[in-house]
């Protein structure tokens, strides 16, 4: 008997009173369908070079803060939940993957052959789209209880060179789309706060937010950041599978914690949105 596929995603419900803040991880994920994986190009892409490592336990902490957390289950090779479900640059005139990434950051093929357009339509019907109905049910379930909601977009990236983005020099890239998915203050709040606890960080630059970013903060009632940290702050780059046992690994989520409390109370305060 063919056992059921896992779903898309997962959702962390909050564990106390909930709050308007709900928090995307969508590249954490690393399943990998047989015939997808059968088809990668070689063993370093089985290996799954881009993925988020271990943002999922990096935040482990929001529901305790009433936050409500969806996470990817599947690895962005399998459908990457970040990008545009039909074409369209996030980043004109810069190198970009897409829906199904064809190649890597540093230019290394990921399939033998690329995704047939009905392998493609097939893996956007399949892991797609149940996550991101999963989400805009998320904000507006939020929406009808609060009027409002927040969504973090969380990410993490390696700081080396590669065809997106020169070496990362800061910690922390913050992205709102040049100001487009929310106010000032969320921004604000958010960079003084991670510069507070001693952390580099940029805004808009190289990152300035996804596929999530741009069109759920342009959704009424819906103020989006994207928080991408690099790697090299919580775990050896080179060494993935250790990042958890990493000295920083705790003391960063820990960091997290106080930059998600700080949130939550300009939420409730005037520091908030007016």
């Amino acid at each position: 008997m063919k056992s059921a596929t896992p779903p898309a995603y997962r959702i962390l419900q909050p564990e106390g009173d909930p709050v308007p803040v709900i928090v995307s991880i969508p590249h954490a994920g690393t399943r990998v369908p047989a015939e997808v994986r059968a088809a990668f190009a070689s063993p370093a892409i089985a290996a799954l070079p881009m993925t988020d490592w271990h943002v999922d336990r990096l935040y482990e902490f929001l529901p305790r803060l009433g936050v409500t957390v969806i996470q990817a289950v599947w690895s962005r090779f399998v459908v990457d939940l970040n990008r545009p479900p039909r074409p369209r640059p996030l980043y004109p005139g810069r190198f970009e993957t897409g829906v199904i990434p064809e190649t890597t950051f540093t230019g290394e093929p990921i399939f033998r052959q690329t995704p047939s357009p009905e392998k493609t339509a097939e893996l956007i019907r399949q892991y797609y789209q149940p996550y991101h109905e999963a989400l805009a049910g998320l904000l507006g379930a939020c929406q009808a209880r609060f009027g409002r909601a927040v969504l973090v977009d969380a990410h993490s990236v390696i700081s080396h060179a590669n065809r997106v983005h020169p070496a990362l020099e800061e910690d922390i890239y913050l992205g709102d789309r040049d100001g487009d998915s929310c106010g000032p203050w969320l921004r604000g709040l958010v960079s003084a706060e991670f510069a507070g606890l001693g952390y580099a960080v940029a805004v808009n630059s190289p990152y300035k937010g996804g596929y999530i970013t741009s069109h759920y903060g342009a959704g009424e009632g819906v103020e989006a950041l994207q928080i991408e940290m690099a790697q090299r702050v919580y775990m050896h780059e080179d060494d993935p599978a250790g990042g958890p046992g990493h000295p920083r690994f705790r003391k960063v989520s820990a960091d997290l914690e106080r930059v998600f409390h700080a949130l939550i109370r300009g939420l409730q305060t005037d520091e908030g949105p007016q």
